[in-house]
């Protein structure tokens, strides 16, 4: 990840050896320390940072049994699902940003797989292209908001999302020989099957070796009247090839290599992927290909605090290819229709389908980023600087409704942690960035260049008590991308659009709280709450709109005691208004892709290292949708879900590992804000894992 430090005062800790006062003359009566075991609850609250950030682990991963990344990451406060339960039509969105119903991202929120950018493209009516699975990563990080976003990429306004692919090393702890994995997971909902087969080898010290083939299928889902989701069904096989050599003096370098790809292919499926049906476009036979290659070389010498250095190399490419099912739209006309006739719909059917419903996409990111870490001290600052360089190509080909063109752009950045004593924490970021687009078809239709100095600034202080106190002010700018060259219905250029970058200012205001022997003895309790303000000016993004104003409040908090029992809350509101011109009159509005107001509770006892059973609650309350319908209040839910995971520590089912999760146990029928069908009815989850 980015080498944030875990939190060791924390529930993450397994004990704490309470120190016994020691006579400075030697003794032979032995030292008696006394033993304090923590409880552990599901998730360790980042209070450590100002920056609002979410870590999800490789235990919480499994435990969740998400079919998708989006399902993966939608217990994050701010964080919420266009849809989620399908690789294809599903999206992530961060507060109010990102993925919308009709296209997959708006450039808003950053998905970076081991340094590669990905699911960046603007597709009309195709999700986020996001198509991997979650099985390949050993944890995800979800940074909210801008502050924390300008290592990664310009105009974050939602945030960023890391994921990291699973290591050799996790399996084989570093040991010489061979290490395995196998997963098996079944769900009744769409009779989902899930397999998971790893394999590790250390043939030395120094390499390490891993494959790891995944291969995920459901049907149709149904919803909780019984009524069947259309366009729910799925095949998903990825696979993942990581290697690492480690060598140097004090084995301080390092080169990895990974490659991985997923592979969709879907039969007479709606165009739309956010729809259930596709009455008007009809139905297509589309092959999704996405697959991503990373070099990395890591030089970390432990006698030179200066060198922490990192370069890394991407590669991701993604091909859509689509073909109209004939007979699927309902605006072709019956045979026999003279060619350039009207159609049911009122006007000429194009042969063969609407040239987007065959339209063959590919899109290529080519990227070298250079960071480095320097540990030093100036008086009384302790420094944690990084800071590097990073070279970024995107090609497109050109496809109907998609223009094709190349963006290329060059980036410097620089984040200082600079540590004042035990209280004080000032981090200021600056980001420095070029983009030059330049048509695939049209020399004349630019090139466009761009350029921004963006950047922010945190600061924390932290009492004795364990409580912090936390601020942070941030600006950033979306630069155009390829998809503006030229307006898809007219194919026309739009200099306009190619010079007019989105301005993006945030400020945010917190608290935390971290203590042990908070109520109880041995007790644990971790409390975050973000409070923000995000303006986004000069807004091309969102059709129609000129500014968008939106606050909210985050709201982090966990609590476990040495009994085992412990508790996990999320909780998200806000609010927000968007500036419209409506025949030239300037009008205000309810932002119109606001998250929900809505909270996440979890309660669980964890019976020594064997079981732990927990119950969650998703709440999400009434809203007032004016994009709907202004005059219709949407009712709020309850979703409840069951959790059990049973790990043997000993005799033939040792090293296995059993799940049983029932997911909205009341057979709720829902639909979230936000999304764009109905969400999936009971679905009971079986996984069985073993290590060998």
């Amino acid at each position: 990840m980015r080498g944030m430090a875990f939190h060791f005062t924390s529930v993450s800790c397994a004990a704490l050896v309470i120190g016994t006062e020691l006579n400075a003359q030697e003794t032979d009566d032995p030292v008696i320390l006394d033993i304090l075991v923590l409880g552990e609850s599901k998730r360790d609250v980042q209070t450590g940072t100002a920056t609002p950030s979410t870590l999800i682990n490789q235990e919480e991963a499994d435990d969740r049994q998400a079919g998708t990344i989006a399902e993966l990451v939608d217990s994050v406060p701010g964080v919420t699902l266009v849809n989620g339960s399908t690789p294809a039509g599903s999206g992530i969105s961060i507060r109010g940003f990102g993925a919308n119903g009709t296209f997959g991202t708006d450039q808003k929120v950053l998905i970076i797989q081991d340094g590669a950018t990905l699911g960046s493209q603007e597709i009309y009516r195709i999700g986020t292209q996001l198509f991997t699975d979650p099985a390949l990563y050993e944890e995800v990080e979800v940074i909210r908001g801008t502050v924390g976003s300008f290592e990664y990429g310009s105009g974050v306004a939602g945030g960023v999302v890391l994921l990291n692919t699973k290591d050799a090393s996790d399996f084989t702890d570093g040991i010489i020989g061979f290490a395995g994995r196998q997963t098996l997971e079944f769900s009744s909902n769409g009779d989902g099957v899930l397999s998971s087969s790893i394999l590790a080898w250390q043939p030395t010290e120094q390499v390490e070796l891993l494959f790891n083939y995944v291969y995920r299928e459901q049907d149709e889902q149904t919803d909780g009247d019984g009524d069947i989701i259309g366009n729910s069904s799925f095949e998903l096989p990825s696979f993942l090839l990581k290697g690492k050599y480690t060598f140097g003096d004090d084995h301080a370098q390092s080169i990895e290599f990974s490659y991985n790809e997923s592979t969709a292919s879907d039969r007479d499926v709606p165009y739309d992927t956010f729809l259930t049906t596709d009455d008007v476009f009809g139905n297509v036979d589309r092959d999704t290909d996405s697959r991503t290659a990373i070099l990395e070389y890591a030089w970390n010498p432990m006698d030179n605090d200066l060198i922490n250095l990192t370069v890394n190399l991407s590669y991701a490419d993604q091909e859509i290819e689509q073909e109209y099912v004939p007979g699927s739209s309902i605006c072709e006309p019956p045979s026999g229709t003279p060619p350039g006739a009207d159609g049911p719909c009122g006007f000429p059917f194009p042969t063969g389908g609407f040239g987007v419903v065959n339209a063959d996409l590919r899109f290529e990111t080519t990227k070298l980023t250079v960071t480095n870490e320097s540990l030093f001290t100036t008086g009384a600052l302790d420094h944690r600087l990084r800071y590097g360089i990073e070279f970024s190509r995107v090609d497109r080909e050109e496809a109907d409704s998609a223009p094709g063109g190349r963006d290329d752009r060059i980036a410097l950045f620089a984040v200082n942690e600079i540590q004042i004593g035990d209280a004080w924490t000032i981090t200021p970021a600056l980001r420095f960035e070029t983009s030059e687009i330049t048509d695939a078809i049209d020399p004349d239709n630019g090139p466009y260049t761009n350029e921004a100095l963006i950047g922010g600034v945190s600061v924390r202080y932290q009492f004795p008590s364990g409580f912090a106190l936390f601020a942070s002010a941030a600006y950033s700018e979306s630069f155009p991308i390829i998809d503006d060259l030229r307006n898809p219905f007219t194919g026309l250029p739009q200099p306009d659009l190619m010079t007019q970058p989105e301005e993006i200012t945030t400020y945010e205001i917190g608290a935390s709280f971290d203590n042990t022997d908070v109520f109880i003895s041995g007790d644990n309790l971790a409390v975050k709450a973000v409070a923000y303000d995000i303006r986004l000016d000069e807004v091309t993004s969102i059709s129609g709109v000129e500014r968008v104003d939106q606050q909210g409040l985050e709201l982090e908090a966990s609590y476990s005691t040495q009994q085992g029992y412990y508790l996990d809350l999320n909780a998200n509101i806000v609010d927000g208004d968007e500036r419209f011109d409506d025949d030239g009159t300037i009008r205000t509005r309810q932002y119109g892709r606001l998250p929900a107001n809505d909270l996440r509770l979890t309660l669980g006892r964890r019976f020594g290292e064997e079981l732990d059973i927990s119950w969650e609650l998703i709440a999400n309350a009434r809203y007032h949708d004016q994009t709907r319908d202004p005059d219709i209040d949407v009712p709020g839910f309850g979703v409840n879900n069951l959790r059990a995971t049973y790990v043997p520590q000993d005799g033939l089912l040792a090293s296995t590992e059993i799940r049983l999760g029932i997911e909205n146990i009341f057979d709720k029928s829902y639909e979230p804000r936000r999304s764009t069908r109905p969400s999936p009815g009971r679905n009971v989850k079986l996984t069985i894992s073993r290590t060998f």
